[in-house]
Parts: C-alpha cells; structure tokens; sequence
C-alpha cells in the first residue's frame, strides 16, 4: 500500500496482461490523498497462477479477500478494462464494500465469445510474447508509440511476462462476462472514461455502462487508446480525483 496510512482507501486493480505496475503514473497525483492498493490478479504479475478458466466473480471474490485480509471494510475501486469488469462486479455483488467507482476503456460485454477464446488457444500454444506486440498496439495510439519508445517497449515486455496459463484463464472470464443486467443495481457514484481512439473498448462501449448506471458520468479522452491512464496520466488523474473528491 502506498499514501498515508489514515488516507481513504483506493483499490486499483490492472487490465488483462498487465501488472500493477501499469498505475505507477498515477501515484504521485494520488498517493498524497489516498491509501492507494495496487494488486496483480490471478494470473497477471507476481499472483498464483491458478489452472484452468477463470470467472468474473473468481477476480472479484480476489478483491474482496485482499481488502479482508488488509482489514479494509470498504474502498474507493478504479479499475481498467478487465479491472474495470471486476470493479462492476464489485459494486453490484459486493456494494458495501465500494464506496466511489472510476471505470477505464472498459465494458459490460466485449464480445464476440469466439475471439477471447480463441485468443486464449493462441497464447496457451504460442505463450504471451506471440502477442504482446498487438496487445500494445491497441494500448496506445501510433502518436504516443513514436514519441516514446521506450515505454512501448516496457507495456511489450510485461504483456510478455504475464504466465500464459494466467492470460488464457483471464480471457475466459471476458468470453463469458455479461454485466449489462447488474448496471441498473450499481448504486456507487460513478465516472467512466473512454479513450477516444480506443480500438479495443472503444467511447460507445463506455456510454453503454454510463447509460445503465444510475447517475453515472462519461468523460472521454484524446488523443487516447486503450492504456488511457498510462498514454494521458496527467488527465486521468484529474478526472480520478475530481471523482473520488466529489
């Protein structure tokens, strides 16, 4: 954990073939303030690596252990993508556990079912560098991958480093995730954020969860793909605090 130890809690939880890492842009604007929880889940980083498919609700049961085990009763959740997913499943399964909810280039449904699994059949076969570069071609738009290489370079290698039966587990969970019909029951107040050049979940995909939950707000972001907090961290983190702030 990282902040002041009387902070708020901030649970922050990483996108699929990511680390905890990834939210490193974000600490120096929220660590001031809050008790910041980074975590890898299941599969992803330094976790276990569980065999077999992964559910959604087997990432959020994750969440729910951790913030028992650090004695944390209830907590701010920002999520990407495939931690964005879980943070919804927190707050309609868990909600008295989430206090204010940030959803990043993420989605209720990212279909079709067929590409996750066959994603999944690739990375099993081939392991995760067979992805890593198209992976990061999504993450960030060609502007911000000419102008910093090296970072490039950083998001391949830890897509790469992610266990493959880790990713391939992960990627089952999105193939069978529908939460659509858990938005209406999302009581946390909420902020969405689209990158508005975001190939993988793109602004439509975040004005669909705006839509279903109550009071929720969309900002979209650009020049931004999918990686928004990453490629623009110093907006991201605006809009993060004005959120938990609010």
């Amino acid at each position: 954990m990282d902040g002041p130890p009387d902070a708020p809690v901030l649970l922050m939880i990483n996108s699929l073939g990511a680390d905890l890492s990834m939210w490193e842009p974000q600490l120096p604007a929220l660590t001031p303030r809050f008790r910041v929880i980074r975590y890898d889940a299941r599969g992803h980083g330094r976790s276990p690596v569980p065999p077999g498919r992964y559910a959604l609700a087997d990432l959020g049961r994750d969440a729910l252990a951790l913030l028992d085990r650090l004695g944390v009763a209830r907590a701010h959740v920002c999520g990407l993508s495939l931690g964005g997913m879980t943070a919804m499943w927190l707050a309609a399964h868990a909600a008295a556990r989430v206090d204010r909810l940030v959803l990043v280039c993420t989605s209720a449904l990212l279909g079709p079912a067929s590409a996750w699994a066959e994603r999944a059949a690739t990375v099993r076969a081939e392991g995760t560098g067979a992805i890593a570069d198209a992976v990061v071609d999504r993450w960030v738009t060609p502007g911000y991958a000419a102008a910093h290489p090296g970072e490039v370079r950083r998001l391949r290698d830890m897509v790469a480093a992610t266990p493959a039966a880790g990713y391939a587990g992960a990627c089952a969970a999105i193939e069978e995730m529908d939460l659509r019909p858990d938005l209406p029951g999302i009581r946390a107040p909420t902020l969405v954020v689209a990158g508005a050049e975001d190939p993988a979940t793109p602004p439509a995909h975040g004005a669909l969860i705006a839509a279903g939950v109550p009071g929720a707000r969309l900002e979209v972001v650009s020049p931004a793909a999918h990686l928004a907090s990453y490629e623009r961290a110093g907006t991201a983190n605006r809009l993060i605090l004005e959120a938990l702030d609010g």
